[in-house]
């Protein structure tokens, strides 16, 4: 019959979108919570394809056992409904596993949420092969056929989803719109193969319902959580602007990239006023070059001073949260929205300063913390030009500390790293300095007895300076770069400590 055999080509296509979509989901939807590291990306990867092997292996044995088409659309159906729950399991389940630390917190979110609807998805291929194929002589065409059918609509759903859907849609309608979709296609299933008239119309209003439950579903940013201001989705992350004792902070993908006091603009986070040191190896005002813009809050502590400031940043949804939400002002920067390292490749043009602060916890760019990226970042320096970036570490001498100072030693002569954290072994950020001149500023900072006094983060790291012995530090190269996998203690760490301080509010993801 040809409306059968259309039908079945559609919930091909129709099932093959939603599996890459729903993997491409899986990064927003647990990414503010544990961040968007490569363990995500792994047990994503992996939970999609044991499911999708589960799926053909169980979905082959029910179509030799004699299971036609109302199985067939049982199952798609089955798969929407898990979807379209996910976005109300989800929370529960990552509060549930929260003591299990990351990997495996990341592993059992992704087996509890994703495979059981990629399973069922799984089983749709077999079916299809069976239910198309009118002669055995035909059954190669036919199964090659349905999987170009199949991974065509991955590819097309995987840019549009990434693309166009979750900038624009958000991740919760557009979960829900996934699922709803497979209910409709499992809906039209039913009424193809009944051949009743009351069926085909209970698939006409079941489409109707179907829309309307999706656009009853709040768009991102309405119905927000007490504290929290807005939530964006952007192509990069899920930015977060919320509140909490007087603090407005910057949660990217649920790590904390700036805290400031409204009004004032004054940061909360320490590095913010170690960075100042760096102004003091230059006796004027100089050129600045800041990588990851943030909040804004390095801006202005260094526009306030006159210096004149280029600030790149990836995502342009930052830099709006930061105009819109952080006090940043156009005439304090000129902001370049690109990849870091691709600016310092494409702009000849030379700083006195350049500042590295585009490291997240979950998220450590390898790409920016290589030899290589080094040597990049050194031809863009003018002559006695400084080198500051700011990573967060567990400890003054975490391993990833100390390998950046290796890497930054293949480079420049002079290398300290300043630390902020009390005691030396606790989560904290370090500034790393690199300069080919003495690290010797015109004037140190003076020294502070009070841990509340205004400059005491400053005095501080100055005064704990150190250039890390190497160890079993390795190099960091583009070709082999581990920081992505040492960044897992730092997220962590820096999760634990944020879920702590926002509770289950949801204020934080």
């Amino acid at each position: 019959m040809l409306v059968l055999q259309v039908f079945i080509s559609i919930a091909v296509v129709v099932s093959g979108a939603s599996v890459l979509a729903l993997e491409i989901l899986g990064t927003r939807l647990i990414g503010p919570y544990y961040g968007v590291s490569l363990y995500l990306w792994s047990a994503l990867i992996g939970v999609t394809l044991a499911a999708l092997s589960t799926g053909y292996a169980v979905g082959g044995r029910l179509v030799d056992s004699g299971r036609g088409s109302g199985v067939f659309s049982l199952i798609i159906g089955l798969a929407g409904l898990w979807i379209v729950t996910i976005p109300w399991l989800r929370l529960p389940i990552l509060n549930l596993m929260e003591p299990a630390g990351l990997r495996a917190a990341v592993l059992v979110t992704s087996l509890v949420l994703f495979f059981p609807p990629l399973a069922l998805l799984g089983m749709v291929s077999p079916f299809a092969v069976r239910m198309k194929t009118k002669h055995i002589d035909h059954v190669g065409r036919t199964a090659g056929n349905l999987a170009a059918l199949s991974t065509i609509a991955s590819v097309a759903a995987a840019l549009l989803t990434g693309f166009v859907l979750v900038p624009n849609m958000g991740v919760t309608r557009l979960t829900v719109l996934i699922g709803m979709l497979l209910i409709v296609t499992a809906v039209i299933g039913v009424a193809v193969t009944s051949r009743r008239r009351s069926t085909a119309m209970a698939a006409i209003l079941a489409t109707a319902a179907a829309w309307g439950a999706v656009r009853s579903v709040p768009a991102a940013g309405s119905n927000l959580p007490t504290g929290v201001i807005s939530v964006e989705y952007s192509a990069y992350g899920e930015i977060r602007v919320a509140e909490k004792n007087g603090l407005r902070f910057l949660i990217i993908d649920g790590g904390v990239h700036t805290i400031a006091e409204p009004g004032t603009w004054v940061s909360g986070l320490p590095y913010v006023d170690v960075l100042e040191i760096a102004k003091t190896f230059h006796e004027e005002p100089g050129s600045l070059l800041l990588v990851g813009l943030g909040g804004g809050s390095v801006v202005k502590n260094f526009a306030r001073d006159g210096w004149k400031i280029d600030a790149v940043e990836i995502d342009p949804s930052v830099t709006r949260a930061a105009r819109n939400h952080f006090g940043l002002l156009e005439s304090e920067a000129v902001v370049h929205h690109a990849d870091g390292r691709r600016f310092l490749v494409d702009n000849p043009k030379t700083y006195d300063l350049v500042i590295l602060d585009a490291f997240g916890s979950s998220s450590v760019p390898f790409h920016m913390t290589s030899v290589e990226a080094f040597e990049l970042v050194r031809s863009r320096l003018a002559p006695g030009g400084v080198l500051a970036m700011n990573m967060e570490a567990v400890g003054w001498r975490d391993i990833i500390v100390r390998s950046l100072a290796a890497t930054l030693h293949t480079q420049f002569e002079h290398v300290v790293v300043l630390p902020t954290a009390e005691p030396p072994s606790q989560l904290g950020n370090v500034i790393l300095l690199a300069s080919d001149r003495p690290l010797e500023p015109i004037e140190e900072p003076a020294g502070v007895t009070d841990r509340y006094s205004s400059n005491y983060n400053l005095v501080h790291a100055w005064d704990n300076r150190f250039d890390p012995e190497r160890g079993d530090a390795p190099i960091l190269t583009d070709d082999l770069n581990p920081v992505g996998l040492w960044a897992e203690r730092i997220n962590l760490a820096a999760r634990n400590h944020l879920h702590e301080y926002f509770g289950h509010s949801g204020v934080d993801r």
